[in-house]
């Protein structure tokens, strides 16, 4: 068996975002001298670390030639990117240079960057309210580094190498291999200048409606990304509605299509208003908000308004993956329950910042599922697939369904492996969902919204950032590395 995949390019990649988080370690290391007047020791030893791999790298494949990808290349980079990073960016976390007493073991650390760069928001850290500023900005950091990258793999990447329907998505940006870069280049600045604005945006009301600077920077970074890391441990239990109606807002930014918003930019001017995915993802939002408004008025016995926004802000973060909490809704009852659980699943749309199926192969699967009732009805006539008036693709029905089976797979696999360690059936279920679709918080009195994930094992912390990274990677980005046949020529 040979090797064909050319590593050089590979390597030098890693090795410059290396360089790059670095670099991002030194924001929270300032921050974090200014603020408590100490020197942040596990900055510095972390970014010294960190820096000396990632030069290593660039400079044993700095003569190596001209930067092209193939299919395999593209495929093991956008992996390995997501598995390197996080390895990295854990040593923050541990208090490298600090007294012992201080950090986390290198399991809880992994565990906590794997879920912020994937924009999870489950932590195993209790006590956030105590913990040093630094520590607090780069958990923000990771989730807002990790929504951008998240954006930008599903509209140049993913497209490309046509993972669970993605090729619906095509652009001018991921048509070739060769061109990945150049082609991509004005695209990623139009994604990072939508995205600062946004943020910048959120902050901003935020700190309009009572948060203070610290709080308002990491929350606004936290929500854009949709990953739910907050500087409190009670997160939004504490801020008042206006506040909640922010994070509402911009939970909802962060789960729509940002190439709609470049498109809006641009002077398309309808293009968020015609997207097929935004126009299903907002009526599906809508009907179930205001269902589920009226059914806390009649049980928590509380006004239109109240239930209304408590309803909004807890459906509207679990359906974006983004796992901030206002309140624990595991008490407000067994529908209420399911309902979150089933929620969990939906995701927003593709090219957000939000993980889960996505709303777009939920309208695949209604669009396959008609055509099939059709041809029952009709066997011999003949059935075109359209999507937003256009025709799909041949293989997009087969490349949901295969990405959907997949997925369910995964879940009942890691369900079933976390149920052998002892933890009990509805921890192991909602664990397992909650890190494939990147949620965050579970069910139960040890991984629900009013809980944390430090009371599991450590085998149980490895498989669930393992999950984490699968379903952020779209599972088969992932699971093709596996896969012997990739390794061939």
């Amino acid at each position: 068996m040979t090797l064909p995949l050319k590593l050089s390019p590979i390597i030098h990649v890693l090795g410059l975002l290396l360089v790059a988080l670095a670099i991002t370690m030194m924001i929270p290391a300032l921050v974090e001298a200014q603020m408590v007047d100490t020197l942040p020791l596990e900055f510095i030893f972390s970014a010294a670390v960190t820096g000396f791999f990632g030069l290593m790298a660039v400079l044993a494949t700095r003569d190596d030639g001209d930067f092209t990808l193939d299919l395999k290349q593209a495929f093991l980079l956008t992996a390995l990117s997501w598995i390197v990073l996080p390895a990295f960016a854990a040593l923050p976390l541990m208090g490298l240079g600090l007294n012992e007493d201080v950090g986390f073991s290198y399991t809880d650390a992994v565990f906590e960057t794997v879920s912020g760069l994937t924009t999870t928001g489950s932590t195993v850290i209790s006590g956030l309210d105590d913990l040093l500023p630094g520590l607090l900005l780069w958990r923000s950091l990771l989730n807002w580094i990790g929504g951008v990258g998240i954006i930008v793999m599903a509209i140049i990447m993913l497209p490309f190498l046509r993972i669970g329907g993605m090729q619906l998505f095509r652009t001018e940006s991921s048509d070739k291999s060769e061109k990945i870069i150049p082609k991509a280049t004005e695209m990623v600045q139009w994604i990072t200048g939508v995205y600062v604005g946004l943020t910048a945006a959120c902050a901003l009301g935020y700190l309009v409606t009572g948060m203070n600077g610290f709080d308002a920077i990491n929350h606004a970074m936290a929500t854009l990304a949709t990953g739910g890391f907050s500087t409190h441990d009670s997160s939004f239990g504490g801020y008042g509605q206006a506040t909640q109606w922010v994070g509402i807002v911009f939970m909802l930014a962060g789960g729509l299509p940002f190439i709609a918003f470049i498109k809006f930019l641009r002077g398309r001017h309808r293009a968020l208003i015609d997207d097929p995915q935004i126009q299903a993802f907002l009526k599906f939002l809508v009907w179930v908000i205001l269902g589920s408004a009226i059914l806390l008025m009649a049980d928590q016995h509380i006004g239109f308004f109240d239930a209304l926004t408590m309803a909004a802000f807890n459906i509207v973060s679990i359906v974006t993956t983004t796992g901030f909490a206002s309140a624990d809704y595991t008490l407000w009852g067994t529908g209420a329950i399911a309902g979150f659980f089933l929620l969990t699943f939906m995701g927003g749309c593709a090219g957000s910042t939000a993980g889960g199926i996505k709303v777009y192969r939920f309208q695949v699967l209604w669009i396959t599922m008609r055509e099939q009732m059709l041809r029952l009805n009709s066997p011999n006539r003949v059935v075109i697939l359209r999507y937003h008036g256009t025709r799909m693709p041949d293989d997009l029905p087969l490349s949901v369904l295969a990405f959907l089976a997949i997925f369910f797979a995964s879940t009942a696999v890691i369900t079933l492996l976390l149920a052998m360690m002892d933890i009990d059936f509805v921890t192991a279920l909602s664990a397992a969902a909650t890190a494939i679709t990147n949620v965050g918080p579970g069910l139960g009195d040890m991984i629900g919204p009013a809980g944390n994930f430090a009371t599991l094992p450590d085998s149980a912390k490895w498989l669930l950032s393992f999950a984490m990274l699968l379903g952020r990677l779209e599972v088969f980005t992932l699971l093709m590395l596996f896969d012997p046949h990739f390794w061939r020529d």
